[in-house]
């Protein structure tokens, strides 16, 4: 097995902005990403200001999913909403297009934006080659757990989801990008619920991606780097408690890290503010795990997760708290022109190589000598 040559990526991540007028990080990326909730109620003009949001982000890739907010996105959800509303509600036809529009307008709004760099992705993998050289395979999905799946992109509870994470042919996808958690990781609620999706869990836990991330629960903004036990899951029904080691497992930032508690030290409520006014005068939260750095990840034993909830939770009282920050990623990615092994990636693309041999001038005694030139076709 030959040794797979990579290259260092950059990743903007966000999720949950719901069509507020965030502020972006003026940081060039390789890759930007949005895990949805693009919008609050769905509405074009929300839609719109999304899409300049995602404009002023300097990245030549910005991969966007839909959330369970984004409900005009799922012709289902679309479908019952607006009939629920003329028919319980009795709100006219004509302010739900104004406001709505048809279903398939956003995707039309999107598809005609200026900024040709935004790829909205449905559910499913899907691969890249990068400008910086490197290959991308990602899996997205926009569902989400609800208990009556009333909004867009949601199943129940009790009923069964595909998260088809793998490829078909076994190789390795890099990225998840799902709206919601897995659950056990990043998915603490306000009320100290696992808010987090088992089935997505048991996806991840046996396709290991080098990322996973999300958002959708707001109070579980943070990123943790985790170490799996063993090769392959433990049992059937993998869970956070059976296939996370957490020993060697690295929480790199949470919300908890930035609030007061009842038995903090005047210092260490010094501290705490200080790491929290350094955190929105940078604008943003970074981390990277390439091969010199000091925690560098290791493909296939283990996943960072990072949720990216910009939007606060609404039980966050906090006096002093402002809208969470993006993420900063940066990643080892293998190299697009490198072959992928079984576990390696989406797609393959070899390099190939020519030679060609051509005429030159004569080598000095009046005759034509030829040279061989290695041409590669990629």
């Amino acid at each position: 097995m030959g040794f797979t040559k990579t290259t260092k990526t950059s990743f903007l991540i966000l999720s949950d902005t719901h069509g507020k007028d965030h502020i972006m990080p003026k940081v060039p990326v390789d890759v930007a990403i949005h895990c949805g909730d693009l919008t609050d109620e769905s509405k074009l003009d929300e839609f719109r200001s999304s899409l300049e949001l995602l404009k002023s982000i300097d990245a030549p890739l910005k991969l966007v999913i839909a959330g369970n907010h984004d409900f005009s996105l799922d012709q289902t959800a679309f479908e019952n909403l607006t009939a629920e509303a003329t028919s319980k509600c009795h709100v006219e036809p004509e302010l739900i297009k104004k406001e709505y529009g048809d279903f398939g307008q956003v995707r039309e709004l999107c598809s005609n934006s200026e900024d040709e760099s935004i790829t909205f992705l449905d559910e499913g993998i899907h691969s890249f080659r990068l400008q910086n050289g490197a290959a991308l395979t990602v899996y997205a999905s926009p569902f989400t757990p609800s208990r009556d799946a009333h909004q867009g992109f949601q199943f129940k509870h009790n009923d069964e989801h595909d998260f088809s994470i793998s490829p078909s042919d076994n190789k390795r996808v890099d990225i998840a990008i799902t709206h919601g958690p897995p659950k056990g990781v990043l998915d603490r609620t306000s009320s100290n619920q696992r808010g987090g999706c088992d089935q997505l869990f048991a996806a991840i836990s046996k396709a290991r991606p080098r990322l996973h991330c999300f958002g959708h629960i707001h109070e579980g903004w943070g990123a943790k780097l985790v170490t799996w036990r063993g090769k392959e899951p433990t049992t059937t029904t993998p869970s956070h408690f059976t296939e996370i080691d957490n020993g060697a497992s690295i929480l790199i930032d949470s919300l908890a890290d930035y609030k007061s508690r009842k038995f903090d030290s005047e210092q260490d409520a010094k501290d705490r503010k200080k790491r929290k006014e350094r955190l929105f005068k940078d604008g943003f939260r970074s981390t990277s795990h390439c091969k010199d750095d000091k925690h560098p990840l290791v493909a296939g034993q283990q996943t960072l997760f990072v949720n990216a909830a910009l939007e606060m939770g609404p039980e966050d009282e906090d006096p002093d708290a402002r809208e969470q920050v993006p993420w900063i990623v940066e990643l080892e990615l293998p190299n697009a022109y490198h072959s992928r092994n079984n576990r390696g990636g989406g797609w393959q693309l070899r390099r190939s190589w020519l030679w060609l041999f051509c005429l030159t001038p004569g080598s000095g005694v009046g005759e034509p000598a030829w040279y061989p030139l290695l041409v590669s076709l990629i």
